[in-house]
């Protein structure tokens, strides 16, 4: 009896505390404790109003939709079982910000037009209300930008209103990501934070007072995976690209400016193989005209124009070297990273093997390495090529790569080592050379200032021999 006496007594405190809450909940509404913010869809005069969807993406992330009395289920499209949630009309959800509660409620208006309403405490208002809704817009941009189908645009000149550039654009399906680029791992992560950064620097670049743009030049041999990179860098932004064919582009210097004021932020301006349209443009009226015109695209005052872009220059220079390129091109402020795409080293083939034959080791790998450290080098895209052939025999794939290296190393055995080593892969052009030595130049130059002093040493002495002349008569 004592043990249901007590439990009815519990049930008795209980009812009472729910009662006394409800109560408390019926009193603050009726001294209007709360305040109602409507978030109407379209404004008067018939516009979509920018907040209500990112409001409604906000609200269509929140845990406690889940927990709604209603909600509408709908497929993504991007991938198969994968659904997304909407607040049902006239149903609330729940959520809070710095220590306050607040309530989203979706309540369709007169004449059908749909609104979201943000309730929260009057005396929250002041503190909550306008950090709140920053706080939504930020979390309703990133979830835009990583939900976002990424495309490609390329441009067909003379197309489009007054003669200029029509973007036409595809899905862009590409399935490569930063994991799986072959690539140092160092570096890797040097590029994603790098990305990352730039991500959210606005308010970085704008306090600067700089345009929010980063560039960037990717240099190797063809086959070492630039255009697979760039891929992996649009799927980490969340951008569009837009492929820019320099040799499509007429000479006019307005047609490269009205490609660039014609893409829209967030994207990824490409320029391939910047060295074959520069090759011969530095000598002669024509050719500095031309130079100057692509120098202006890089980072001329139109490049200004448009925020949220990333430029991407790529270079297919033979060994990494980017020697005989103008010094302009190059030069601090225009390419903010220099990234260099090596061969296929040891570590790159670990990386290629895990994605394309499902390896992490094998009694194999060791011969494989002893190839890659005798100083053998094959491009990545030859390595991948070599294995899909071979994807059904891990075994015969590297066998394969191993008889490729000894042939490689056979052919490059007269080859100085530069020409086949890795090289510096990133180069911050503002950090500036941090060395001092003698280069090629500086070694010719003392040798001839050498020769001159001998050769005025013995034009004052009749029988002496000459400063480049070697006594083969009398050797020592």
């Amino acid at each position: 009896m004592a043990v249901v006496g007590g439990a009815v007594l519990l049930r008795i405190v209980l009812s009472f505390k729910t009662l006394v809450h409800c109560f408390g909940r019926w009193v603050e509404e009726r001294t209007q404790a709360y305040q109602n913010f409507e978030i109407p869809r379209y404004s008067d005069s018939g516009q979509e109003n920018p907040l209500y969807r990112r409001a409604a993406a906000y609200v269509a992330a929140l845990p406690s939709l889940e927990d709604a009395a209603a909600a509408s289920l709908f497929p993504s499209g991007r991938k198969p079982n994968d659904f997304y949630l909407v607040l049902g009309p006239g149903h609330s959800a729940a959520d809070s910000f710095r220590g306050a509660r607040v309530s989203w409620t979706n309540a369709p208006c007169a004449g059908g037009v749909p609104r979201l309403v943000l309730r929260l405490r009057r005396q929250d208002r002041t503190r909550v209300l306008r950090p709140y809704l920053q706080h939504v817009e930020s979390v309703a941009d990133d979830l835009e930008l990583r939900r976002r189908e990424v495309r490609l645009f390329t441009s067909s000149v003379g197309a489009g209103d007054g003669g200029g550039p029509r973007w036409r654009s595809v899905l862009f399906t590409h399935p490569a990501t930063l994991d799986t680029v072959a690539m140092d791992p160092d570096l890797k992560a040097r590029i994603r934070a790098d990305l990352e950064s730039f991500l959210k620097g606005r308010a970085y670049y704008h306090r600067l007072g700089r345009v929010w743009r980063r560039s960037y030049l990717l240099h190797g041999r063809p086959g070492t995976g630039k255009s697979t990179f760039v891929a992996a860098m649009a799927k980490v932004l969340g951008y569009d690209i837009y492929d820019v064919d320099l040799s499509r582009v007429s000479a006019g210097g307005d047609d490269l400016k009205t490609h660039l004021l014609s893409t829209t932020p967030r994207s990824v301006i490409l320029v391939e193989d910047l060295d074959r349209h520069l090759k011969g443009k530095g000598v002669g009226e024509e050719g500095e005209s031309q130079l100057t015109r692509i120098l202006n695209f890089m980072d001329g005052i139109f490049s200004c124009c448009g925020e949220e872009r990333v430029m991407v220059f790529t270079m297919s220079s033979d060994g990494g070297g980017m020697e005989g390129m103008e010094p302009a091109v190059l030069r601090p402020g225009r390419l903010d990273v220099h990234i260099h795409f090596p061969l296929c080293d040891f570590t790159a083939f670990k990386t290629l093997a895990s994605s394309y034959l499902g390896l992490k080791d094998h009694k194999l790998y060791p011969q494989v390495e002893e190839g890659f450290h005798s100083g053998a080098r094959i491009s990545p895209a030859e390595v991948g090529e070599i294995m899909m052939a071979n994807r059904g025999s891990p075994s015969r794939a590297l066998k394969s790569v191993i008889s490729t290296l000894q042939q490689a190393s056979s052919n490059n055995a007269g080859r100085k080592p530069s020409e086949s080593g890795s090289g510096r892969r990133w180069k911050d052009p503002a950090a500036g050379s941090g060395g001092l030595g003698f280069g090629k130049e500086s070694i010719k130059e003392f040798k001839k200032l050498y020769g001159m002093i001998k050769m005025k040493s013995g034009s004052k002495k009749e029988d002496a021999t000459p400063a480049d002349k070697v006594d083969k008569d009398h050797p020592q």
